[in-house]
């Protein structure tokens, strides 16, 4: 986990602004990931913003008073929030709130202290397409960058109002990253760098179908946030995934078969720190695929036959490479019991040759998609190393921190 780089003071103070937005949900993540960092957060919302997210929310994570009004309990809040801030974080900043700041106005306890602090200013907009690309708001955020503010995003992506385009605020990882970069501090993976596999691969059967498995990719993306927001350079080999779930500030390479996976992770590995294959790589591929759509014909007595053939193994041939990374973990998704699953992931570690193997049950409700996962890591001898389980950021989050403590083992 990324440190303060002060550890004998007390913990930098970070405002976190809160405005009118669909998206303050999600700054309840970047509080949790400012919190982590060592940060002490206090919330100032706007006063709108409360209908999306209550007061008695912030205050139970923060345990902190959270107030709007400029002269809450009779004294200047807005020029004790500004003494002394490390930085100020505004996610998600509405257009209105952006006019607001971008004009010098001060009329509730967020602009206040935002006028009243001269530390780093971070604004993470969120809004319609159409609202984000008004000259009004382009001005704005001219004006705003102009006075050294640090814009992050938006992104382009699905909006709360069906539509799809930029406007979508940036994910908490993101924001965070760009927190600790105002303020000074690096993270522990900072100047590693980092490449993931994640998705399912396709091996096709002809132009419209192929074999493939129920991977979504989701939990490489989670590794991917993890290892962006501890300040890691992170290429992303997707295979298979929607656009919308890859996060910003990846290098990202499309690799939807087996052998394109392959193609890319052996052409990085002379310049990674790490390798993580959370990807679901196929074990067979069709021998030959056809030019043209196999057609069903009404007289024929049996389907076709697909012969197939095996796909080289990836993980094997990193663990086997002369450029192989400082640190390998690999995946392996089983069925059955508990007892079973660990028996298959004993085995598999021992014959893939990586530092670490993530050991998962895959099931209709736990593994594959939006669903919670659950690992055992197990070393190249099969003994487990570590476990836990939750959501794809939970899992992420533990896998990393393994990879941060092998990175200070090798290094101390």
């Amino acid at each position: 986990m990324s440190q303060h780089p002060k550890p004998d003071q007390q913990p930098a103070h970070i405002v976190l602004g809160v405005s009118a937005g669909i998206a303050a949900y999600k700054a309840v993540f970047l509080l949790r990931i400012l919190q982590r960092d060592g940060f002490r957060v206090r919330v100032v919302p706007t006063p709108s913003s409360l209908e999306f997210v209550g007061r008695a929310t912030w205050e139970g994570l923060t345990l902190e008073s959270v107030n709007t009004d400029v002269f809450h309990g009779g004294g200047a809040d807005h020029v004790e929030l500004a003494r002394g801030c490390a930085a100020i974080v505004i996610a998600p900043a509405t257009a209105d709130v952006i006019a607001r700041i971008a004009n010098g106005q001060a009329d509730d306890l967020l602009t206040t202290t935002v006028l009243a602090s001269d530390c780093p200013v971070v604004i993470a907009p969120a809004m319609h397409t159409q609202m984000w690309r008004a000259a009004a708001t382009q001005e704005n955020i001219a004006r705003l960058r102009k006075r050294g503010y640090i814009v992050v995003g938006p992104e382009d992506g699905d909006l709360a109002s069906g539509d799809h385009g930029a406007g979508r605020m940036s994910e908490p990882e993101v924001i965070a990253a760009h927190v600790r970069k105002a303020y000074g501090v690096s993270g522990d993976l900072a100047g590693k760098k980092i490449l993931i596999t994640a998705g399912g691969t396709r091996e096709a059967i002809d132009p419209v179908r192929f074999l493939g498995n129920r991977s979504s990719g989701r939990q490489g993306i989670a590794i991917a946030r993890e290892a962006l927001s501890r300040g890691a350079e992170v290429t992303l080999i997707t295979s298979n995934i929607e656009a919308a779930l890859i996060p910003q500030g990846c290098s990202v390479i499309d690799a939807p078969s087996a052998q394109d996976v392959y193609d890319a992770v052996m052409s990085h590995l002379g310049h990674s720190n790490a390798l993580v294959m959370a990807a679901a790589v196929a074990d067979y591929r069709p021998r030959a695929a056809s030019a043209s759509k196999i057609k069903k014909e009404e007289n024929e007595s049996a389907p076709p036959r697909i012969e197939l053939t095996e796909t080289t193994d990836v993980l094997r041939s990193v663990s086997s490479s002369p450029d192989r990374p400082r640190v390998v973990l690999g995946f392996a998704a089983e069925t059955g019991d508990q007892n079973t699953v660990l028996s298959y992931g004993a085995a598999k570690a021992k014959r893939k040759g990586a530092d670490y193997l993530a050991v998962n049950a895959v099931g209709a409700d736990i593994g594959f998609g939006d669903v919670p996962n659950y690992v055992y890591v197990l070393n190249q001898e099969g003994s487990v190393v570590t476990q836990g389980g939750g959501t794809k950021a939970d899992v992420a989050r533990i896998l990393i921190d393994l990879i941060s403590q092998r990175f200070d083992t090798m290094e101390a």
